[in-house]
């Protein structure tokens, strides 16, 4: 099986059950917003930078080592290495979660009200603590599979922490009700919580199932399990990891204390906060799926194409990547600048989020293509590289977080963010060029879609204008829904034949 059919199967098995995940999470959000309101969402999002610091200080930098560690071992066929490898990973990350999760359960007063300046997440804080040693389990695991290219296990992960993260925050919602409780984001901890155990025992259930036998005896001694290839990996990741989530930390604790400079109380700051980073964002997120499916592959992918020295099979890589993101993210934008403001009203019964959309609509391009570019980055080791890369987009954000949101309100930080992801773009790009030849097909990648997308918006728009005449009432979602469904249907046709166009011509079947 080549290389590009072992990428596209893998990301398409993990597009699919992202998909499904994110529509799940997409009506969990929206249950959280009607639940405990935006304040409430904007106070349970501010929470996550302490989570994903504790994360990326624990188990990130490992689960890219092990996933990087093991598919080089398969690929020389040392299966016993690979096994080795995913222990030596599992036991690193649990001793370092036990460890944090401590800090942040007798912490957590002083980071709520010293870091966070919101005493409220007191509680929440200390309820992360218990998320986080599993975790550190489901992130081992998932390393592992990805790193043999089998993304059956951490699809199906996906969907169990879903349903368990719903059916937990669902069943403490109605529990709250009945005994006359105002809903909190405690709830949604708590759904966290019962996400990440769910999560760990079927990974480490999938695991012990494809180990059968294997006795951790059969390591040998703890001298043969490889800590030291681990740490020489996962240290500079982590480091990488953690300083851009400690700035990500600032940028997000900064945007409602600056909004409030900008003339707006705390709960009206904490609102718009959570209105764009619990409802804007994960809508223009969403479909992310596919080049974040497409990410996980092309790591371990790159990574075995460089240890055995196949340069053009980087290049060729790296050129399907550009091209499907581009593609890609131009018919999101399209989506967005069209229907941005119905999705909020509709979805969110917010004109803010919807403005907010708008806006973001802009960054999909960048955006998608910065997550595979980094990924094929990891992939060529080139982790320091990408920390700089991150490190300057996110110092513009801050910047415009500092600067431009108590003189334009979050506008600025929606430019900032705009200005950064381009950047990390053309970072990424300018960074490949200068270590794997490939060709930019400015003409295909950027002006087809371009004149496909135009296209389609008009034979959406005569579709919506026909609906005019139509004797009954249809429902805005739907409306919404049928219109998105034809514009994306045309797009992909025009692409899909233009390319079948293409291949025909350059086989001489058509002529010129």
């Amino acid at each position: 099986m080549n290389q590009k059919r072992v990428i596209l199967q893998g990301a398409f098995v993990l597009t699919i059950v992202g998909f499904v995940s994110r529509i799940i999470g997409f009506f969990y959000r929206i249950f959280l917003s009607h639940a405990i309101g935006a304040e409430g969402v904007g106070i349970y999002q501010l929470i996550f930078p302490v989570y994903t610091m504790a994360f990326s200080l624990t188990a990130a930098g490992i689960q890219t080592a092990i996933s990087k560690n093991v598919s080089e071992k398969m690929a020389l066929g040392d299966k016993k290495g690979a096994r080795n490898t995913f222990f030596a990973g599992l036991i690193l990350t649990t001793c370092g979660t036990l460890f944090v999760s401590l800090f942040l359960y007798h912490g957590a007063g002083w980071i709520s009200s010293a870091f966070l300046k919101e005493t409220r997440c007191e509680s929440l804080v200390r309820m992360l603590a218990f998320a986080l040693p599993f975790a550190g389990i489901h992130s081992c695991v998932g390393g592992y599979y990805f790193g043999l290219k089998k993304t059956h296990v951490p699809a199906i992960s996906q969907l169990v922490e879903q349903a368990a993260r719903v059916s937990a925050s669902y069943l403490v919602y109605i529990i709250f009700l009945e005994k006359g409780i105002r809903p909190t984001p405690v709830l949604a901890v708590i759904g966290l919580i019962f996400e990440e155990l769910a999560s760990a025992l079927f990974s480490l259930t999938a695991a012990a199932l494809h180990f059968g036998k294997t006795k951790i005896s059969s390591l040998a001694s703890k001298s043969s399990l490889p800590f030291t290839g681990i740490l020489k990996i996962s240290l500079p990741l982590t480091a990488n990891r953690l300083l851009i989530n400690l700035l990500l930390s600032v940028e997000a604790i900064c945007i409602p204390l600056r909004l409030q400079l900008a003339g707006l109380s705390v709960s009206s700051a904490l609102s718009i906060y959570g209105v764009l980073t619990g409802m804007a964002l994960p809508l223009v997120l969403f479909p992310s799926a596919i080049t974040n499916s497409i990410s996980v592959m092309l790591l371990p992918t790159v990574s075995e194409a460089q240890a055995a020295g196949s340069q053009r099979q980087i290049s060729r890589t790296l050129e399907n990547t550009i091209q499907y993101c581009l593609i890609l993210g131009i018919l999101c934008t399209g989506i967005f600048l069209c229907f941005g403001e119905s999705m909020g009203r509709v979805l969110f019964a917010s004109s803010l989020a919807g403005k907010f959309i708008l806006i973001l609509a802009w960054i999909c391009p960048f955006l998608y293509l910065g997550t595979t570019l980094t990924s094929i980055l990891n992939g060529m080791g080139k982790a320091v590289t990408t920390f700089w890369q991150n490190t300057v987009s996110l110092l513009i954000r801050i910047l415009f977080v500092w600067f431009a949101i108590p003189r334009f309100g979050v506008a600025g930080y929606l430019w900032g963010i705009l200005v950064s992801q381009l950047l990390s773009a053309a970072l990424a790009l300018f960074v490949l060029s200068r270590h794997v030849p490939f060709h930019f097909d400015s003409l295909g990648w950027i002006v087809k879609p371009l004149a496909a997308l135009s296209v389609s918006v008009g034979i959406m728009l005569f579709f919506r204008s026909c609906l005019l005449y139509i004797p009954w009432k249809i429902l805005p979602v739907l409306e919404m829904f049928l219109s998105i469904l034809i514009l994306c249907a045309v797009y992909i046709g025009i692409m899909f034949f233009s390319q079948i166009y293409i291949l025909l011509r350059g086989r001489g079947i058509i002529k010129a």
